[in-house]
């Protein structure tokens, strides 16, 4: 009757040493490491550069406690963060600019341990320490660079299809197109609107002149503000994966706002620096013509647009845009032919065709590459147009140092944002912190488990000493479902496995509540146990149901803290189904189904009809 063929027992075995195999490393703690990526595809890291930090950190009298050889980089350990710092710094010098030196931690679990997967659980913000930023998109700030983009566009457009026109200029939210006569204004807005869906156009007369007003349409004013956030939140991801973030949390917050989490960065100076930058790139025209006296007393000329230049001087620069940072494809930092810092910038295909029309129709004039950045507008070097220049290479040298060439390289290679987006919170929580948070919520959930299980054990007798041992069964089996997962654990996830001890031992507590109401109506030792695993199914399949629903809709519905903790509860719940019930019969089969019993060991018994009594 109660008894589980021999294949169960092995399938429960099996289950207990790989929970306990994947639990493990999650206790061996992590160490302080410095990460040496790749700046760009075609590097590798090898033996040879592995060779050549070690023989670095040696000459500057650095002790470290390992290395590890990864195709995606190279990682060493050091027993404080002190030295770690100080090695990121050396290394960032000696190594070279071919390669991105981050701060990390790296699990101190056994080398055999990773090769099988065994990882630990990555932790989140509040405990492991790292940096919050919550970021709003300047959604005006993107509707000026599409106005700015419609622009050349309509003008390039007019250009092509032969419409004479007098003159595009941009008033606030609307392009206004002026054309000497009515019949290419009417040729106009049949082309126009056939090319550009998302502007509305309006003919218009002001003082005899004619006009054509375009706007952007509101559904495509919803569409660019969503675009723009999406395509930001690509970008920060990008920008943060070369910062060597393990376990990043980049997700949207409202309308606008993306909230930016990465858990064990120490150096947050730079990865504020580093998201908080929005630099991207602008090919526009020198206006020769220009006075530029005149301009420095307020008169600039209609067109023109007066910007400063790196190292001093300002000039005078056309507000036509010519060509963008959109179509950039790589950007690496290196030298120019004079051995200073420069940016090598490589365009794509249609990016290639502007630039090579672009010297070639303007031989012999200035042309004005310009890095825009936080809304300000610098003119980073104007050479003088030689010749054509055809391939898709583009060299961005000036005042700048290799450290700076790198970071532009950085932020233009990972793509412009969308829309300039601006830090308005940012929150910082320190390693010390992180750990308090670690033993608080690790005190918590083992107090509890001792409180049940003390509680348990004296109730229920030798049963509920089998209930603990499948309590801690289901606690073994969650974490290291976590664990294999490679969940990301917070304060809420550790909650939700207190909330998981709780709900585990209600399934123990229905099968031996259960078993004591056969026991009261005569049923025999066997046949009440047996009765019991049996008939509390229904309760327990009820019970654990309506919370695993209740725990979907906050997954499903529910963002950040919230969706976390639902997370840990539905997996809490699946592996309770499995130990409260299976383990726990399967040791109770083993231990009573194959002898006769004279009585159940499950605590006292009340008989309804007779005086108190141990059965």
């Amino acid at each position: 009757m109660n008894r589980y063929p021999l294949w169960k027992y092995i399938v429960i075995a099996v289950s207990i040493l790989l929970g306990l195999l994947y639990t493990l490393p999650n206790f061996f703690g992590e160490s302080p490491a410095v990460q040496i990526s790749p700046l760009r595809a075609g590097i590798q890291t090898d033996m040879a550069l592995l060779q050549r930090a070690e023989q670095v950190l040696k000459q500057h009298g650095l002790p470290y406690n390992g290395t590890i050889l990864e195709s995606t980089g190279i990682k060493i350990r050091f027993s404080d963060t002190d030295t770690q710092i100080k090695a990121r710094d050396i290394l960032d010098a000696e190594v070279g600019s071919d390669y991105i030196v981050a701060l990390n931690l790296l699990p101190n679990s056994p080398q055999w341990m990773r090769h099988i997967g065994a990882l630990p659980m990555y932790l989140g913000l509040d405990l492991r320490g790292g940096v919050h930023f919550m970021l709003q998109v300047d959604m005006a700030g993107a509707l000026t660079k599409a106005l700015d983009r419609y622009n050349a566009d309509l003008r390039s457009t007019l250009r092509e299809q032969r419409i004479p026109s007098a003159g595009i200029d941009r008033d606030r939210s609307r392009i206004i197109i002026k054309f000497r006569d009515e019949q290419a204004r009417e040729k106009a807005i049949s082309e126009l609107g056939k090319t550009f869906e998302d502007l509305a156009f309006r003919s218009e007369d002001v003082n005899g002149e004619r006009r054509l007003v375009a706007s952007i349409k509101p559904e495509a004013l919803i569409r660019m503000q969503n675009t723009a956030v999406q395509r930001n939140i690509t970008t920060l991801r990008n920008r943060v994966n070369e910062l060597g973030v393990a376990e990043p949390i980049i997700q949207q917050a409202g309308a606008d706002r993306v909230i930016v989490q990465l858990p064990g960065v120490q150096d947050t100076a730079k990865a504020k620096d580093i998201l908080g930058r929005t630099a991207t790139l602008e090919v526009r025209m020198v206006d020769e013509d220009g006075d530029i006296d005149a301009a420095l007393r307020g008169s600039v000329p209609s067109g023109t647009e007066l910007l400063s230049e790196r190292g001093g001087g300002h000039l005078l620069v056309k507000k036509q845009v010519l060509l963008t940072g959109d179509r950039i494809t790589d950007a690496q930092p290196g030298f120019d032919q004079d051995r200073q810092a420069a940016v090598h910038v490589t365009l794509d295909n249609n990016g290639s065709r502007i630039f090579k029309q672009l010297t070639r129709n303007n031989v012999g004039k200035r042309m004005a590459i310009l890095l825009v950045e936080k809304n300000v507008t610098e003119v980073v070097t104007a050479p003088v147009i030689r010749e054509e220049i055809g391939g898709g290479r583009v060299q961005i040298s000036g005042q700048m140092n290799s450290i700076e060439a790198r970071d532009v390289a950085l932020l233009l290679r990972a793509g412009a944002l969308a829309a300039p987006m601006e830090i308005i919170e940012e929150r910082t929580v320190g390693p010390s912190l992180g750990a308090e948070n670690i033993e608080r919520g690790f005190n918590s959930t083992l107090y509890g488990f001792m409180i049940v299980s003390v509680f348990i054990m004296i109730y229920y007798s030798a049963i509920g000493i089998i209930s603990v041992v499948a309590l801690a069964t289901n606690l073994l089996f969650l974490i290291g479902l976590l664990s294999i997962l490679q969940a990301t654990l917070t304060l809420p996830g550790m909650a939700g496995m207190a909330l998981t001890v709780g709900m585990a031992i209600d399934a123990n507590v229905l099968i031996n509540e259960r078993i004591r109401d056969e026991l009261r109506h005569g049923a025999t030792p066997q046949a009440a146990i047996h009765a019991g695993y049996e008939r509390a199914w229904d309760a327990i399949i009820d019970t654990n149901l309506s919370t695993l629903l209740a725990g979907l809709g906050l997954m499903i519905f529910g963002s950040g803290p919230i969706k976390g903790f639902a997370v840990v509860l539905c997996l809490g719940i699946l592996t309770t189904l499995f130990s409260a019930v299976t383990v726990s019969r399967a040791m109770v089969n083993l231990f009573y189904g194959n002898r006769k019993l004279a009585h159940v060991p499950i605590g006292t018994i009340k008989i309804l009809k007779k005086s108190s009594s141990k059965r």
